[in-house]
């Protein structure tokens, strides 16, 4: 009698089978993206071989031939050097801080790190108390700042403007533009679309005015136009000045895209508000707003990434940021070699780099994490 083999065969559910191991992980990855056919195997090849090429040049220029010590230009003069890094080494304080006394650093570094623990404890989501923090760098932490920075009371010795320059100039300019600019931009947006004639006109106006011309046009009539504006015997300092005209420029860029948002929300939202006898702030506030800046938070971003870049320009107008002060540098005849130059702009470079480097995949996390709930 003929025995049934399959009915001893013990059962596997379908579930608990693996797949074979050339279909996960790295290979199954690298298969599925990288070698899928003959066509992107060869695009795959194509890329890891100019990949080499230019890394290998970098790496040769920045690294293996590069001068790392040295006291002036001339250990920087030989035969088939790379990069220059004593330059940076010895130019590092002032990139940093421009003419800031030396005695006085202290001061920045203690602003950047009340910035740095505000900011942190506002972007942590496990931090409590954000209520507070927002207060305290709403209606604080800039005259903190700005008494730290300037100093002239409560002991402090004065530092006028004229002696900031590098990084922490650049960070000034950037912090305050964004943190400036965000609100305007709010106001501006809800402005263009409000029923008022007046506001929306006021809005349309200064938006289009401010998009029409480039940046150092505002930061030339904010720095040279503005004070002709003023009371005789009233000025304002120019580094002040720049950061108006920087905040009022991005706002213009900043309310268009909020208004994208706005546009967006579908008009249900609105009269569901409006059923609910909300006033006009708290529809805006409470309904209208969080949604329509979770939607234009790609345009947020950029436009913030746009303006730490955009901090360069301050240069026009004799306030040496990051860039100006690398350009600055480039002057002192001590440090006169071939590859002095691409140095120094490699450094600026790299920091501007990890500014906005660190500004968009702060946002891609944030966005990824308000829209979990719209995932399926």
């Amino acid at each position: 009698m003929a025995v049934d083999s399959a009915a001893h065969t013990p059962h596997v559910p379908a579930a608990d089978l693996r797949p074979p191991r050339s279909e996960v992980g790295i290979i199954g990855w690298l298969k599925k993206n990288l070698f899928s056919s003959w066509s992107n195997t060869l695009l795959t090849l194509l890329g890891l071989w100019i990949s080499w090429r230019v890394l290998s040049g970098v790496l040769d220029w920045a690294v293996f031939s590069a001068v790392w010590t040295g006291k002036d230009g001339n250990d920087c003069r030989v035969p088939d050097a790379g990069a220059c890094w004593p330059f940076v080494t010895a130019k590092f304080g002032q990139f940093m801080y421009g003419r800031y006394p030396d005695s006085e650093r202290w001061r920045v570094l203690l602003t950047y790190a009340l910035t740095a623990g505000t900011l942190a404890s506002l972007m942590i989501p496990a931090v409590p108390g954000k209520k507070w923090f927002a207060l305290f760098g709403i209606l604080v932490l800039p005259f903190v700042s700005w008494w730290l920075l300037y100093g002239g009371m409560l002991g402090l010795v004065a530092v006028p403007t004229e002696f900031w320059g590098g990084l922490m100039v650049t960070l000034v300019v950037a912090t305050v533009g964004i943190a400036g600019s965000f609100p305007i931009g709010i106001v501006l947006a809800l402005g263009r679309r409000s029923e008022m004639p007046i506001a929306r006109w006021v809005s349309i106006f200064f938006i289009e005015v401010v998009r029409a011309v480039p940046l150092i046009t505002i930061l030339f009539m904010s720095s040279v136009m503005l004070p002709l504006f003023l009371p005789e015997g009233v000025s304002f300092d120019k580094l002040l000045r720049a950061l108006i005209g920087v905040m009022l420029f991005s706002g213009a860029y900043m309310a268009e895209t909020i208004r994208g948002g706005l546009q967006a929300i579908p008009r249900g939202q609105y009269e569901a508000a409006d059923s609910l006898g909300l006033s006009f702030a708290q529809k805006m506030g409470l309904i209208i707003l969080p949604q329509a800046l979770k939607l234009v938070i790609p345009g947020i971003v950029n436009s913030f990434v746009g303006l730490a870049k955009d901090t360069s320009l301050v240069l026009i107008i004799g306030i040496f940021d990051l860039l100006g002060i690398v350009q600055a540098g480039l002057t002192d005849a001590k440090w006169f070699a071939p590859n002095t130059a691409m140095t120094g702009y490699v450094f600026a470079a790299i920091i501007f780099w990890i500014i906005c480097f660190s500004i968009s995949r702060y946002s891609a996390w944030l966005e990824r994490r308000l829209s979990a709930g719209d995932r399926r």
